[in-house]
């Protein structure tokens, strides 16, 4: 690899650490907008939006309080995407180590993305 097919890859992966960098931080200001929205409508309606304070458990029920605006079903959106924000960052993390050429990161890092998706299928399931 001559000189400056290094500097161009380094530059690359310079600009993916930085892609990964603003997932990370956008992830977070995004799911914290949305707790907040739903900790607004908690304080302004008094309740969650469901009888004994339950909150909702599946998809089913996030997307109807959702749609309902029920301020628990929007918290959990929050809380979702908290936890979907490191996933997007494996994915990206995948791409990065591809196009480095490290195939046993790449190989890890999907037995990572494998084993996340597996937990939170488990999770649907449960």
């Amino acid at each position: 690899m001559d000189k400056n097919t290094k500097e161009q890859m380094n530059e690359e992966m310079a600009d993916v650490q930085l892609i990964i960098g603003k997932i990370l931080r956008l992830g977070v200001m995004i799911s914290a907008t949305v707790m907040l929205v739903g900790l607004v409508l908690l304080i302004v309606k008094g309740n969650g939006g469901y009888p004994n304070n339950a909150f909702p458990t599946d998809f089913t029920d996030i997307w109807a309080g959702i749609a309902a605006l029920k301020p628990y079903a929007i918290m959990m959106l929050g809380i979702f995407l908290l936890i979907l924000t490191p996933v997007l960052r494996v994915v990206v993390s995948i791409y990065s180590f591809y196009r480095e050429g490290d195939n046993l990161y790449v190989v890890i890092t999907t037995i990572v993305l494998v084993i996340l998706a597996i937990s939170f299928i488990f999770g649907i399931l449960r």
